[in-house]
């Protein structure tokens, strides 16, 4: 475990959808609708968390089947629950592993590339599982430019009371998530002439308290940092964000890069 992943949690899908579900969710639509995938088509979705993007395509795309992994047990359990259509089935697996006898049309990774260690391995395994001509799509916040802004505020007040804080921040672990590194990455995966966009939507609060919350239940990696304060240093914190944000309503800007690709 490295100074960047010993926050990183991954269980608990109920929290977790309290934290990031929920916009992965509103996200996964707006994406959907600039991709244009095919209809009828088999989908491979690649960390699929709590079924966010997976229930978005079971709602707009009308798919043949799709085959949702992550591997996070918790997050596949969560999934599988949540989504219940028998056209999707849900298993543990590693984006870097792709099962062998996999033939898609369709691959897709939603939110997750980021925290792959590997994301050249990911992308040239996700080619191999795509049937001739298939479609491979993914799509990322923008952290280097603090385009998810309730990440980007929360890290920020937090480097101002622990000066460890600040190498925690995604917009230095993850320095890749703009149009240059993604088209960087797309070359050195052998992805030839993607397409890369921007799609945004909005996180609203009703309160400081619902902006607040998420972040006490410890999925993810702001949420496992806050959770691991000492009590003083979580209010510390939690005070200094009230200050900045006020008492709400609180509205803030979500904005991820978003990248399609023919194989």
């Amino acid at each position: 475990m490295d100074r960047f992943t010993e926050f990183d949690a991954w269980s608990v899908g109920h929290n977790y959808e309290q934290y990031m579900g929920r916009w992965s969710r509103q996200l996964a639509g707006r994406f959907l609708d600039w991709l244009e995938p095919p209809r009828g088509a088999d989908w491979l979705d690649i960390g699929c968390g709590t079924g966010a993007l997976t229930g978005a395509i079971l709602e707009r795309a009308a798919p043949r089947s799709i085959l949702a992994l992550d591997p996070s047990a918790d997050f596949v359990a969560y999934a599988r629950r949540a989504v219940g259509d028998d056209r999707a089935s849900f298993i543990v697996g590693d984006a870097t592993a792709l099962p062998a006898t996999a033939s898609v049309d369709v691959a897709a990774a939603a939110l997750v590339l980021n925290f792959v260690p590997d994301r050249v391995a990911a992308l040239r395994q996700t080619q191999r599982v795509l049937k001739p001509g298939g479609m491979l799509a993914f799509y990322v916040w923008d952290y280097p430019r603090g385009g998810m802004e309730m990440i980007d505020v929360f890290w920020k007040a937090a480097a101002e009371i622990d000066p460890h804080a600040a190498a925690l921040d995604e917009a230095l672990r993850f320095p890749f998530c703009t149009d240059a590194g993604l088209a960087a990455l797309c070359r050195d995966a052998g992805l030839a002439a993607p397409d890369i966009e921007t799609i945004e939507i909005d996180t609203e609060f009703a309160d400081f308290e619902a902006f607040w919350h998420p972040f006490t239940l410890g999925a993810g990696p702001a949420p496992g940092y806050c959770t691991k304060l000492p009590a003083e240093a979580r209010e510390a914190l939690r005070q200094r964000l009230a200050k900045r944000l006020g008492n709400g309503p609180i509205r803030l800007a979500a904005r991820a890069w978003a990248v399609k690709a023919r194989r």
